[in-house]
């Protein structure tokens, strides 16, 4: 399918944002509704996008967006998440910090803690965190996966289970309808459940699109964790489920 200037656009605003809405694509774009919608469903026709009530997804099948994609994806609902995150990390505690791009925004938020140590695999959140003399920063070994430096592996394992931290603060790839949360990475995946068993409580970031994505591999559910720090409200369904699992969510609004 050869994409017009318009649906290129759309495409690249899916890719940047995780979702588009018809509404708001027909206001940027000074187009129709109806001419949106076309649009929307020939992009999902070919491929390119999953239709949602109301808009549209990026297409992510069984594998992940690539890492500098998903960097840009909704940076300031990260940043916003991160800082709700931060704030109930208190200093004088450790933690551990897993891949993705939303860990590594908790990272910048813990910038001004004081005597905290970090145990991470993620090369960004040590290299982040380098820039705060008060944080003692430990990574772990394992193989290194060049396209987020992400370090994974049985050896990152091992090294991890040598630790008993106060938090772990965990990211994902989507969080499905029952509260599954869900990566791509078999290998990643075993890696982040081992940072679950080895904290005293443990958070889980993630912005709202990824309420809206899937992926093959289930990492732990929600009713696992002590809190989710989210920008948008979950549905009516995983909100009261949470309420009964004892799971807190906090919600991170543009205020």
């Amino acid at each position: 399918m050869a994409l017009s200037f318009r649906q290129s656009e759309i495409l690249d605003i899916a890719r940047a944002e995780g979702r588009v809405v018809v509404e708001d694509l027909a206001s940027r774009l000074n187009v129709t509704l109806q001419t949106i919608r076309r649009d929307l469903a020939e992009l999902a026709e070919a491929g390119h996008l999953e239709r949602v009530h109301g808009g549209a997804v990026a297409r992510t099948g069984v594998t992940n967006i690539a890492w500098e994609s998903r960097r840009k994806m909704n940076d300031r609902a990260k940043a916003r998440i991160a800082r709700a995150c931060a704030a109930h990390i208190p200093d004088n505690s450790s933690l551990i910090l897993n891949i993705g791009t939303t860990t590594e925004a908790v990272a910048h938020a813990l910038l001004q803690h004081q005597n905290i140590t970090v145990v991470t695999n993620n090369m960004n959140v040590a290299n982040i965190l380098a820039a705060n003399p008060a944080c003692e920063v430990v990574l772990a070994g394992g193989t290194l996966r060049r396209s987020d430096g992400g370090l994974v592996g049985e050896l990152t394992t091992q090294f991890l289970a040598q630790f008993k931290v106060d938090f772990a603060v965990i990211g994902c790839s989507a969080v499905d309808g029952d509260g599954d949360i869900l990566d791509y990475d078999l290998a990643e995946v075993r890696v982040s459940k081992a940072i679950l068993k080895q904290a005293r409580r443990a958070f889980l970031v993630t912005d709202h699109s990824k309420f809206q994505r899937s992926a093959p591999a289930r990492l732990a559910s929600l009713a696992d964790l002590d809190a989710v720090f989210t920008d948008r409200p979950l549905s009516e369904h995983l909100t009261r489920a949470c309420e009964d699992w004892g799971t807190a969510v906090h919600l991170a609004g543009e205020g």
